[in-house]
């Protein structure tokens, strides 16, 4: 199977990512909401285990829409979505460990390393859009964590937004014609 071919049947199993960004956004936008109206720590706690369950619920979600969800044993690409998929989880102790020194850091320290963990995504869906939305979450943690920490759930509700409206632009170039 050559590479574009192999990128095709990953744009099509998955959505071009678009439902997993809509997990995301969604999970992201619970959470932000926890931290505006509940606690800090509820919305830590949701996001952190919440985001265990973005896989197997994107799957779900993925069938119920009539995608594969998965690709074909042939595919070359099998390895490198699978090694993408524990980038965030093998990340989680460098989140722990900054928003241990300064909890005000949780937010915008999860928020680059879920923008970096995009960036694979650009070979692996053979989608560049998926730099900017590696970028711009990138660009987001780090001014927030910058220039306004003290307002906590603030960058929750901005990568929420950033997710969720990257998920409408992928949805929207799934249903063009490859």
């Amino acid at each position: 199977m050559e590479v574009k071919q192999a990128q095709l049947e990953v744009r099509e199993a998955y959505g071009h990512g678009s439902m997993g960004q809509l997990i995301s956004g969604l999970l992201w936008l619970a959470s932000a909401a926890l931290a505006t109206w509940s606690s800090e720590r509820s919305a830590i706690v949701l996001l952190v285990f919440g985001g265990m369950f973005i896989f197997p619920v994107t799957q779900l979600c993925l069938r119920l829409v009539g995608k594969a969800g998965k690709l074909s044993d042939d595919n070359p690409l099998n390895s490198l979505g699978m090694q993408v998929a524990f980038v965030l989880p093998l990340s989680l102790p460098l989140v722990y460990a900054v928003a241990h020194y300064n909890p005000i850091w949780f937010y915008p320290a999860f928020t680059i390393l879920v923008g970096a963990h995009y960036l694979p995504f650009v070979f692996l869906y053979g989608m560049p859009q998926f730099a900017v939305l590696c970028g711009v979450l990138v660009a987001t943690g780090l001014g927030i964590a910058l220039y306004a920490p003290q307002i906590f759930p603030l960058c929750g509700w901005t990568t929420a937004t950033i997710l969720l409206l990257f998920s409408a632009l992928s949805q929207l170039s799934s249903n063009r014609v490859e």
